[in-house]
Order: C-alpha cells, then structure tokens, then sequence
C-alpha cells in the first residue's frame, strides 16, 4: 500500500486506522535508518565494531519494521486493500469500535 492509496480509504474505518500507523510506523523506521547511517559516519570514518547507540536503535528500527509489515499484511490479507474486490474489502471499510483487535473483557 502507497501513500496515495492511503486517500482512497474511507475516514474512520479500520482499514484507514490500520494505514495510518503502518504510515506512521514506515517513516519513524526511515527516519532511524537516516540517523543511524548519519551517525554512524558523523566520526572519522570505520573504527571496528559498533557502538551500542547505533546497534540499539538498529535493533529498535528492525522491530518497528516488522510490526509495520505485520499491519501491511493485514491490510492486504484480512482487509483486501488494493489486492481484493469491493465486497471482500468491505470488513476494513465499515466503521467499528475504537479498538477491535483487543479482546473483550
């Protein structure tokens, strides 16, 4: 999903939720990875091993990345957003509770 599909998806909905956080969850990821890559090279050049700063934020930008994945593939699967048809997509696309993936208690 690209960022101009995120505007063919109806406000309030599930899918349009879910979209927002994967959105939100790709550009803080890309955002690491530039600061990461500047800082790491922000010194005199390659001294051997990494410091733990830059392995830590490494670490912390790959997790992010794959919680971001994980909601891409639930709009793609369980949605149907930009790979399924009208009436297969509908489940993301009506509105719901604030939180429908918490179980209820």
């Amino acid at each position: 999903m690209g960022f101009l599909d995120l505007f063919a998806l109806p406000p309030r909905t599930r899918a349009f939720r879910t979209a927002v956080v994967h959105m939100s969850l790709n550009l803080l990821v890309t955002a690491a990875y530039v600061g990461n890559f500047l800082w790491r090279h922000a010194g005199s050049g390659p001294k051997g091993s990494v410091d733990v700063g830059p392995l830590a934020l490494n670490a912390v930008a790959f997790a992010a990345l794959g919680v971001s994945g994980w909601l891409g593939g639930k709009l793609a699967y369980r949605y149907g957003v930009r790979v399924a048809d009208e009436v297969t997509q509908a489940e993301g696309f009506t509105p719901g509770p604030k939180f429908p993936d918490k179980p209820a208690r």
